[in-house]
């Protein structure tokens, strides 16, 4: 099994940033997939990002490109999101998740079987 433990959400005004955490413990795999998707009130989940562990073609929803970064730190079994230039729109419950080979859709959760417990950004205008 593996456990994924997000931080780093919070309030913030329009235009401010946040670094939202992901700390992943339990099995250990040679390659996998780390997402983010996000949940808005009375919307469905939709994907935000994702990063493969064994080469950097980082992927973004059209809606988060040039203001969010994800990355990962391998050493440290920990994923980061980098959000910046934050809009009230991206106030959601923020997940993150992994997938192990053979890989699946990357941008469909239902591909992924290990969840945070999600942490929520609320972005005031």
């Amino acid at each position: 099994q593996v456990q994924l433990v997000e931080s780093g959400g919070g309030l913030v005004q329009a235009g401010g940033s946040l670094r939202l955490s992901c700390a992943a413990s339990g099995r250990t795999f040679t390659g996998y997939i780390m997402a983010w998707f996000r949940q808005a009130p009375g919307k469905e989940r939709e994907f935000v990002a994702m990063v493969p562990s064994h080469h950097d073609n980082r992927v973004y929803a059209d809606s988060v490109k040039g203001r969010f970064t994800i990355s990962l730190d391998n050493a440290k079994n920990t994923g980061y999101l980098q959000m910046n230039s934050l809009k009230p729109k991206d106030t959601a419950v923020y997940y993150c998740a992994v997938q192990s080979p053979p890989y699946r859709n990357y941008y469909l959760g239902s591909y992924y079987p290990y969840w945070g417990q999600g942490t929520q950004v609320t972005v005031s205008s």
